[in-house]
């Protein structure tokens, strides 16, 4: 092997500070390692979001079954009123609440009864939902 022999002085030594080497690394590679970071910044707010957003979904999920049943057992309740309402049984006790008799018994009235405007103890409202 030949050497070649050439007048230009040798190469400097390579210096060992961050800045030269910072001036080496391509611009592109710089760029693409802060986007990478972004990414891995907006990628971790995300899945925090999402898991959030998940929690609070399950719990808003289960407080509006609750409310279905609740609302589903009060239909019910509603219902059997209705089909209560319509028999005989319950319409004569409204008809014995208002103060009416039957064809076959015999009205008796105490001196110390309440007045027909107050209502009587017979004859307690159903709260229904």
């Amino acid at each position: 092997m030949l050497r070649v022999v050439t007048d230009l002085p040798p190469p400097p030594p390579p210096r060992r500070d961050w800045w030269r080497r910072l001036q080496r690394l391509p611009l592109s590679m710089m760029l693409a390692s802060a986007l990478l970071g972004l990414g891995i910044v907006q990628l971790t707010f995300q899945l925090g979001h999402s898991l959030y957003r998940t929690s609070i979904w399950t719990s808003d999920t289960q407080a509006t079954r609750l409310r279905i049943q609740g609302l589903q057992s009060d239909i019910e309740e509603l219902q059997d009123a209705v089909k209560a309402a319509q028999t005989p049984e319950h319409l004569r006790e409204l008809a014995r609440c208002r103060g009416y008799v039957g064809a076959d018994e015999q009205v008796i009235v105490a001196r110390s009864a309440p007045t027909p405007d107050t209502p009587s103890e017979n004859c307690q409202a159903l709260r229904v939902p």
